[in-house]
C-alpha cells in the first residue's frame, strides 16, 4: 500500500496511457475506400545484384532507364532474383549501383512479376536521424529534454492516429484540430511543468492563441474571397471529398491551426514562466506590475517568433517565389494569386495569434498569482498564524 501511494501519480499516468492506446487502436479500425487499385502491388526491400543495362552517357549524364537485377529481401518473393527497371527521374527511381539497397515496387499479375525501382532505401537512415534528434534532446535537456521528447512523440501519435482518422470519419477538420490542440497542449504542459500556476495559465493562453489564429484565418479568407477550395491539387482533393466523407473545404484552416500550435505554445509557456519567476523573486509586485513585466518580456518574443513564422511559411513556398522572380510576374498578378494569398493569410493569422497570446497570458497569469496570494494570506490570518507567504516564496 505504501508503494502504491508513493507511485500513485505514475500509476495513474500509466493507466491513462494504456486506455488512450486502446482507444486509438479501436478508433483506427477503419475500412478505408480504395481510391486506386493496389491489388497485387507491394513495396519491398531489395538489393541491386547486377547492372544489366546502364543509362549513363560518356559525359556522366543519365538518360532513360536502367535495367538491373534485384534480390528481393522482403515479401512473398523474398530471396528471388528478378529483373527490374529503374528510372532516372528526380522523384522516382534511383541511379543503381551494385550492392545498393533500394525499395522495389512489385506488381503481380497472372503469375508474372513486373518490378520497378521506386527509390533508394533510406528507411533506417531516417530512423537514425530521428533517433539522433531525440537522443540529443534528452542529453542536453536532461529530464526536461526527455519529457519534451515524450511530448513530441505524443503529438505525432495524436496527429497520425487521432487527427487523420477523425477527418476521414467525416468530423470537421477544424474541430479535429481543436481537439488535438487541446489534448497535446495539456499533455505537453503537464510533462514540462506539472500541474502548476504557469502550466495552467500556459494551457489557457495556448488554446486562446490558437483559437484566435483560426478565427482570424477564416475571417481573412472571407474578406479576400479565398477558401479551402483554392489550394493546390484541389482536383485530387475534390475526388477524395467525393469518394470519402472528408470535408475538403476546412483542411486549409485546420492546417493553419495545427501549424500555429507550436509557436503559440512556446510563447505562452515562456511568458508564464517568466512572470512566475519574477513573482517568486519579488512577491510584493501587484497585478499591474506583473502584467507589465510579462508584456515587456513578450515584446522581444513577438519580434523573433513573428519572424520565425513568416519565414517558415515563406520557406514552404520558396519554389513559387523563384518562379515569380524568374518569369517576372507583375505586382498586381502576384498579389492576386491564390497561392500567395493563402501564404499571407497563414503567416499573418498565425503571427497575430502569437502576438495576442502575450497580453492574454500576462493578464491571466498575473491575476492568478495574486489571487492565490490573497487566498494564502486569508488562510494564514484566519488560522491565527502570522500573515506571510507560503513555503518557497511564491507569494
Amino acid at each position: 500500500m505504501q508503494w502504491i501511494k508513493k507511485h500513485r501519480r505514475h500509476l495513474i499516468i500509466l493507466v491513462l496511457t494504456a486506455l488512450f492506446a486502446v482507444f486509438l487502436y479501436r478508433y483506427n479500425q477503419i475500412d478505408r475506400i480504395g481510391l486506386y487499385d493496389t491489388e497485387g502491388k507491394t513495396f519491398e526491400k531489395a538489393r541491386v545484384v547486377e547492372i544489366l543495362k546502364d543509362n549513363e552517357t560518356e559525359s556522366g549524364n543519365q538518360i532513360g532507364n536502367q535495367t538491373v537485377e534485384l534480390e528481393l529481401l522482403t515479401g512473398d518473393y523474398k530471396g528471388n532474383t528478378v529483373e527490374a527497371v529503374s528510372s532516372s527521374s528526380y522523384l522516382y527511381g534511383a541511379h543503381c549501383e551494385e550492392g545498393m539497397k533500394v525499395i522495389a515496387e512489385v506488381n503481380e499479375s497472372d503469375d508474372s512479376l513486373y518490378v520497378t525501382v521506386y527509390s533508394y532505401d533510406r528507411t533506417w537512415m531516417l530512423y537514425a536521424i530521428v533517433a539522433l534528434f531525440l537522443v540529443t534532446l534528452c542529453i542536453i535537456g536532461g529530464r526536461q529534454g526527455f519529457n519534451s521528447a515524450v511530448a513530441l512523440v505524443f503529438t505525432f501519435v495524436c496527429i497520425v492516429f487521432l487527427f487523420l482518422p477523425m477527418i476521414y470519419r467525416g468530423i470537421s477538420p477544424i474541430l479535429a484540430a481543436v481537439v488535438v490542440a487541446v489534448l497535446t497542449t495539456f499533455v505537453t504542459m503537464y510533462l514540462i511543468a506539472g500541474i502548476s500556476s504557469k502550466s495552467v495559465t500556459s494551457m489557457i493562453g495556448t488554446i486562446a492563441g490558437v483559437g484566435i489564429s483560426a478565427v482570424l484565418a477564416v475571417l481573412f479568407g472571407r474578406l479576400t474571397g479565398i477558401s479551402g477550395y483554392n489550394v493546390p491539387d484541389i482536383e485530387q482533393l475534390q475526388y477524395v471529398g467525393q469518394m470519402t466523407e472528408v470535408k475538403i473545404g476546412e483542411l486549409l484552416y485546420a492546417g493553419i491551426l495545427i501549424s500555429t500550435l507550436g509557436a503559440v505554445m512556446d510563447v505562452a509557456m515562456s511568458v508564464a514562466s517568466t512572470i512566475n519567476e519574477i513573482h517568486f523573486r519579488n512577491p510584493d509586485l501587484n497585478r499591474k506590475e506583473l502584467f507589465t513585466s510579462g508584456i515587456r518580456v513578450g515584446k522581444d518574443m513577438m519580434g523573433t517568433m513573428s519572424n520565425t513564422l513568416i519565414l517558415a511559411f515563406t520557406g514552404s513556398s520558396i519554389n513559387t517565389l523563384v518562379f515569380m522572380y524568374v518569369y517576372g510576374y507583375s505586382a498586381r498578378q502576384i498579389t492576386n494569386m491564390y497561392s500567395i494569398g493563402i501564404e499571407i493569410i497563414q503567416g499573418i493569422a498565425s503571427t497575430m495569434g502569437v502576438i495576442l497570446t502575450v497580453p492574454f497570458v500576462s493578464a491571466i497569469c498575473a491575476w492568478h498569482l495574486k489571487t492565490e496570494c490573497s487566498k494564502h494570506r486569508t488562510v494564514s490570518e484566519n488560522s491565527g498564524q502570522k500573515a506571510g507567504y507560503p513555503a518557497g516564496g511564491s507569494c
